[in-house]
């Protein structure tokens, strides 16, 4: 019988740099316990890193640490009394190497929780024989007696810098959070330093993510080597790669895609196609049970629309993620999400935070009293400025007619989903001692409010709405600034 050894599966692995957990063969021998000798053991056992997912219903979690050798044995025990951890799952180790020339072993070890009651508090820890962690503790999601699930929304957290870390820590662990909702950019970078930046990020939000479920979104500086940091580290629902997924929690269908395969093609067009696939039949599915989950809200980092004095691609009125590929406009989302009744669109990328008013194909929804009451078009949030060592970015002077709100301090976003009916969402300002920023209400008044978007939205968004056209310049400095740069161009195409 062929028994495999850490060495030889690694080896394997390494050279097919396959993009999925790959699980070491449960009958494997550690490289330690191949000498057979009891005095010989794993040199580096101890667990760290722990981080909590939501399993895709209430009644089930997933729990993610590292070590940096094979313990063999992958446990946690668990219970309701913090004396008695009573029960014990065993789960299961992947192990990758990033790719890099020095590239350090990094031991992943996943276990599923099942059957939790919500409402329940449960005490914890993991490890195995060779190290256990400390005990920590979670709160299986349910419902509030107030209403609804509250969830912490931001992205763009470094290690360095991480300036709204610590607001979320603590009401992470004085249970004011049932969620974070982290829209991509972790770390800067994952990968560097030979992936001692992840490893320092996971060690700092270990105070959060062991306490509450910790929802990741791929951003741009999660790239190196096709994501693998971000694929290898994080543990999604519904998924084996973490890249796009969909789950639901109370009244919300969350559909979580990246936004990065439309900049990265070096990894080839056929992830943005499998995305688009998968948005289609996801989106149809959750339209079709609208009458129990009736929201829609989706995750992607970098936005359609922003207003940010950074040249980034959505400051351009053709977004590639908005109107697709360049000429064929293939996998454009913007329509897709509008025909399919998104109702809440979240994203991050931008350090800083913007809300827009309803807004779609550039026609802007701001003639009515009330916009985000049973708005005829999708509402945009834009929520990075955790904190990270490119600081935040700066707005321009003059934006444009879709931007509502703006806020260039560090902060990250609170949102509420009470019901069925109403939704709110506060901006906290770190930078001045938690002020809110920001604080609306998104509103459905009937569940017939929750449904794809039909021809008489689109009637009622231009009847009250501002159209955007293509070349148009919404004040006279950027207008000038473009005639300026045509007659520069005139005069270069004469003088070759």
């Amino acid at each position: 019988m062929l028994q495999w050894t850490t060495k030889n599966f690694i080896l394997t692995y390494f050279f097919t740099l396959i993009s999925t957990h790959e699980y070491l063969p449960i009958n494997r021998i550690p490289e330690w316990k191949s000498k057979i000798n009891g005095n010989i053991g794993p040199s580096f056992g101890q667990p760290e890193q722990i981080h909590l997912a939501y399993g895709g219903d209430p009644t089930s979690y997933s729990i993610t640490w590292m070590t940096y050798d094979d313990t063999l044995k992958s446990i946690v025990e668990y219970g309701t009394d913090i004396s008695d951890l009573e029960h014990s799952v065993e789960g299961r180790c992947a192990v990758f190497l990033d790719g890099q020339k020095h590239s350090v072993w990094r031991y992943i070890h996943r276990v599923n929780l099942t059957g939790l009651v919500p409402g329940t508090r449960y005490f914890y820890h993991v490890g195995s024989d060779h190290g256990w962690s400390p005990i920590f503790f979670f709160t299986a999601l349910k419902e509030r007696e107030d209403g609804g699930f509250i969830y912490a929304v931001y992205g763009d957290l470094g290690v360095e810098n991480g300036r709204s870390l610590g607001h979320i820590q603590k009401m992470a662990q004085k249970g004011q959070l049932d969620m974070v909702l982290h829209v991509g950019d972790f770390a800067y970078n994952m990968d560097e330093s030979n992936g001692e930046t992840g490893d320092e990020f996971f060690r700092q939000i270990e105070p959060v993510a062991g306490y509450i479920p910790y929802m990741a979104t791929v951003g741009n500086h999660e790239y190196y080597n096709n994501f693998t940091h971000y694929v290898n580290r994080f543990t999604m629902p519904n998924s084996e790669h973490n890249l796009f997924y969909s789950y639901d929690v109370g009244p919300v269908h969350f559909v979580v895609f990246s936004t990065e395969f439309y900049f990265y093609t070096q990894w080839g067009y056929h992830q943005m196609e499998n995305q688009y696939n998968w948005l289609i039949n996801d989106l149809k599915k959750a339209n079709s049970n609208r009458h129990n989950i009736p929201w829609i809200i989706t995750m992607g980092h970098r936005p359609m629309y922003c207003s940010d004095f950074d040249g980034d691609d959505c400051t351009k009125y053709e977004s590639v993620i908005r109107t697709g590929l360049p000429l064929t406009h293939g996998y454009a989302l913007e329509k897709l999400f509008y025909e399919y009744g998104v109702d809440v669109e979240l994203w991050a990328h931008e350090h800083s935070y913007e809300r827009l008013w309803p807004v779609y194909n550039r026609t802007v929804y701001n003639g009515t009293r009330h916009p985000y009451v049973d708005p005829p078009a999708p509402v945009h949030i834009i929520t990075g400025s955790a904190g990270c060592r490119e600081n935040t970015d700066v707005f321009v002077e003059h934006p444009p007619p879709w931007s509502a709100v703006r806020s260039t301090d560090y902060g990250f976003g609170v949102m509420r989903v009470y019901n069925s009916t109403h939704l709110n969402f506060k901006q906290i300002n770190v930078a001045q001692e938690g002020k809110i920023d920001d604080d609306f209400w998104v509103v459905k008044s009937s569940p017939k409010h929750h449904r794809p978007f039909k021809h008489r939205d689109l009637k009622r968004l231009r009847t009250y709405g501002t159209h955007i056209p293509k070349h148009h310049c919404h004040h006279k400095s950027h207008c000038d600034k473009t005639r300026r740069r045509r007659k520069h161009s005139r005069h270069s195409h004469v003088e070759i």
